[in-house]
């Protein structure tokens, strides 16, 4: 997925972020501490989605109508990282119990990690599928659970909203994150673009994907890393 970067915002915001990270990991994306606070299981999590559920099983599934397994496997892969709230788990999970809910999910996911098109339009068609998905009690439309897919499948390209954290960290990095609560394409696309000049601004400390970048940024803005 290219993304245009823009110049980044002359402040003192990247040097702050910067030498914030490296002190709680002072070897970088290469610290052992690092891997295990946060790389780890988000990686972790990638494997094993390549493992039970790459584009061939994914496929296969599909043309079964086991719409079902793949629903499972994708909630199962997610429920082993801290990456979604508890409601939003539940919400996931009553969202994909009936037949309906589990092949909506299933196609869906498919057309959005696989599919044809350009990147706006899979994205919108992907929040539509979400939006459309049963519910009971909490919504299923959120940006972590819209996100956090893409993400696991393919962190090269996709990348993690927790607005909170994400807004905090924007602030004190100095890119104006154009947020909007609903998601939307014009917010995500904005998100990129952060991403890729942190992505830039980092290169010296070889960031490997869009796991390291939310990391970086998860420790600007999260009170887990407060000071």
């Amino acid at each position: 997925m290219a993304v245009a970067v823009a110049p980044a915002k002359k402040s003192k915001g990247p040097l702050k972020c910067r030498r914030k990270f490296l002190r709680f990991f002072p070897k970088g994306f290469d610290d052992p501490k690092y891997y295990d606070w946060e790389r780890g299981y988000k990686w972790e999590a990638h494997l094993r989605w390549n493992e039970i559920l790459s584009k061939q099983i994914h496929t296969a599934l599909i043309a079964e109508g086991n719409f079902a397994d793949v629903a499972r496997r994708a909630v199962t892969i997610e429920s082993r990282t801290n990456l979604l709230f508890s409601f939003e788990k539940m919400a996931l999970r009553d969202a994909v119990k009936s037949t309906a809910g589990a092949r909506t999910f299933a196609e869906g996911l498919y057309e959005f990690l696989y599919g044809r098109g350009s990147d706006r339009s899979k994205f919108e068609q992907w929040c539509e599928t979400v939006a459309s998905l049963p519910r009971r009690q909490t919504r299923v439309l959120t940006w972590p659970l819209l996100t956090v897919f893409g993400f696991i499948a393919q962190p090269k390209d996709h990348f993690f909203l927790k607005p909170m954290v994400t807004r905090t960290a924007a602030r004190e990095y100095g890119f104006e994150f154009d947020y909007r609560s609903r998601p939307n394409w014009g917010t995500y696309a904005n998100l990129l673009e952060f991403a890729a000049i942190v992505e830039e601004d980092l290169r010296d400390l070889r960031p490997k994907d869009m796991i390291d970048i939310q990391s970086f940024l998860w420790v600007q803005g999260s009170d887990e890393y407060e000071e």
